[in-house]
């Protein structure tokens, strides 16, 4: 295995995000928009966790790890954008509403530098 985690830990945490996932879309039922802003933050959680372990178990320095890093960098960006545009669009003033867009912005060009950019320790 390649995480130090056992694997019963890592059943039980996908149990709970489904589960979780589950019951927002039962409370949600009626609202298309919920239900789908729900499937795909798990969806996209589900290539983040699989583009982590691809990460993990490559080769440090191989093509593979590089690719696996992109789909790391591409799920956690798409995760901050939806998670931001969903939390501007309750915000009460236009201006906080994009502060939160601002920030997620920045998140995800802090993620690009540091894992593209960032020069490496050898």
């Amino acid at each position: 295995m390649v995480s130090s985690s056992p694997a019963w830990l890592l059943l039980v945490g996908f149990l709970f995000l489904t589960g979780n996932s589950l019951v927002a879309v039962y409370r949600s039922r009626g609202d298309a928009a919920t239900v789908s802003f729900v499937v795909a933050s798990y969806v996209t959680l589900l290539i983040l966790f699989y583009c982590l372990r691809w990460f993990e178990a490559a080769q440090i320095g191989s093509a593979s790890r590089g690719r696996a890093r992109v789909g790391v960098w591409l799920a956690t960006t798409i995760l901050t954008a939806m998670f931001s545009w969903r939390v501007a669009v309750i915000m009460p003033l236009p201006v906080v509403a994009a502060a939160v867009c601002v920030i997620g912005a920045s998140t995800a060009a802090g993620g690009f530098y540091t894992l593209f950019l960032l020069p490496r320790a050898a």
